[in-house]
């Protein structure tokens, strides 16, 4: 069996969906499946420097990267528009069994579910959170008619849709496609555990060894609600910690975050890290005390997993996907979009270190059995050969 995976990109600054398709293939090629990744050169403003049009090793995966057109403009350099992309595909789809589709609403998705439908070959969709109901809203005008002219129908034509938490399949349900779907959230790979980080993390941001830190962790965006969580830290005026901002975004938002943590009064004890990855993420997540992340909307929420996996309790809101299993199996906060709701759950964690400690033991134990890649593959794999031996349904 050959799988293609196709990505508008895969690079580190997009964050926790693209990382994910890198893990996925790994997963399913060391299940003997013959996986591939096809992708554009796109590094958010920036260019990845890769070989371009031939399949290269990457990460330890086979990847095929093709030129972004890379205008001045912003919103045709999110576009991903590849050219060289959409020939490729057109010339060699017929050599792989089924399509795996990460995105909606960019060209290399937005064509290659076009040219599958026209190919005959099988596809599924994993929408990452574009359908959810926040998502849909931005840029409302446009992506409805983007959705209702163009991926409605490729979106229907799809063998199955791929979504990571039943919040996501509730909220596409009220969007008119017609498509199954099924559930399968991401996996992890759970680093290896760091002694000292808790005092390598100190020494780092030159802060006392008794410093409560509290993690954010994530790409710098409108919807991961900083405009809530910096005004709740604000709050926190009887309690002493460090507030570390890790992740990078527009320098017009990281300017509006500067500007909040100056008008309520965190900016002296915040940290900048900028992105981060390897060690240095390690040391972060194993060595803070709470990781916060207050969204709008999360389809999954790869970092939250991410912090639960090393023993990190969090404070998040119901916009993220996993909040039900967080406060189900009592890992976490969740509070909801709401400043005074934040507010109070950061000043109860940081109050009780006992039962965070006790939340972020259970995290550990409870994570590290339930979301590994290798049960991703297995269920991918089953969900692949169910559709590649099912006769395809001729389009017209």
């Amino acid at each position: 069996m050959k799988i293609l995976h196709v990505i508008p990109s895969i690079a580190a600054v997009r964050g926790g969906p693209s990382q994910a398709v890198i893990q996925m293939v790994k997963a399913l090629r060391d299940s003997d499946v013959k996986a591939e990744i096809a992708t554009t050169n796109d590094n958010g403003p920036n260019l990845l420097d890769v070989p371009l049009g031939q399949c290269t090793e990457y990460q330890q995966v086979p990847v095929w990267f093709f030129p972004r057109f890379s205008p001045y403009f912003h919103a045709l350099r999110e576009f991903a528009f590849s050219s060289q992309f959409s020939s490729w595909l057109w010339q060699v789809i017929h050599q792989y069994d089924l399509l795996h589709v990460h995105g909606i609403f960019s060209y290399p998705s937005t064509v290659a579910m076009a040219i599958a439908r026209r190919k005959q070959v099988p596809y599924i969709v994993r929408p990452l959170g574009q359908l959810c109901r926040w998502s849909v809203q931005q840029s409302a005008c446009k992506k409805q008619i983007y959705l209702q002219l163009i991926e409605k129908a490729n979106l229907n034509h799809a063998q199955a849709l791929h979504l990571t938490s039943e919040q996501e399949q509730q909220e596409v349900s009220r969007l008119s496609v017609d498509t199954p779907s099924f559930i399968l959230p991401h996996g992890l790979f759970i680093p290896p555990t760091i002694p000292d980080a808790r005092q390598r993390l100190r020494q780092y941001l030159n802060v006392p060894a008794d410093e409560p830190i509290i993690l954010f962790l994530s790409r710098l965006h409108p919807k991961k609600g900083l405009d809530y969580l910096i005004p709740a830290l604000g709050k926190l005026t009887n309690y002493r910690f460090t507030f570390v901002i890790a992740g990078t975004g527009s320098p017009e938002y990281e300017s509006e975050v500067e500007s909040f943590l100056v008008s309520h009064g965190i900016r002296h004890c915040t940290h900048f890290t900028g992105f981060v990855k390897g060690e240095i993420k390690n040391v972060l997540m194993q060595g803070a005390d709470l990781f916060a992340l207050t969204s709008y909307s999360e389809n999954f929420g790869i970092a939250v997993l991410e912090a639960l996996a090393v023993g990190l309790p969090v404070v998040i809101t119901p916009g993220v996907a996993l909040a039900d299993f967080v406060e189900e199996q009592r890992l976490g906060y969740v509070a909801e979009l709401d400043v005074a709701a934040i507010a109070f759950f950061l000043k109860q964690a940081l109050e009780d270190s006992q039962q965070t400690n006790s939340m972020g033991d259970r995290a550990r134990q409870l994570v590290s059995k339930r979301y590994t890649w290798s049960n991703v593959a297995s269920n991918l794999i089953d969900i692949y050969t169910n559709i590649t031996n099912t006769k395809p349904v001729v389009y017209l």
